[in-house]
């Protein structure tokens, strides 16, 4: 003999769940900058320095390069370019490599 079992209609009540809802807002972080830092040291010459940023950093004027080097020689350092850290790098290293006295790269 076969058992049917009886069919039990039970609703269950629950709270609908809400998908929280999105924020139409976006926020943008920013990559930090670098600051390149060229030190005063005492065997390089104004010319080479001068030359060195010249060649190495964009947009350097001949009359900026020398101010900065100006700079570097009376105050024993100076800010000779700021931006994102990947060409930060790039530059720091050339420089580096053009025998100029470098400041560890920091975030401006």
């Amino acid at each position: 003999m076969a058992t049917t079992l009886p069919l039990v209609s039970s609703v269950m009540t629950a709270a609908p769940t809400i998908a929280p809802s999105r924020s139409s807002q976006t926020t943008r972080q920013h990559y930090p900058n670098f600051k390149i830092i060229v030190l005063n040291d005492d065997f390089n010459t104004f010319q080479h320095v001068s030359e060195s940023l010249l060649e190495h950093i964009p947009g350097m004027t001949a009359d900026r390069a020398w101010e900065l080097t100006n700079q570097i020689h009376f105050d024993g350092q100076a800010i000779v370019w700021v931006g994102p850290q990947e060409q930060a790098e790039l530059y720091h290293m050339q420089l580096g490599m053009e025998g100029l006295t470098m400041a560890p790269l920091e975030a401006a």
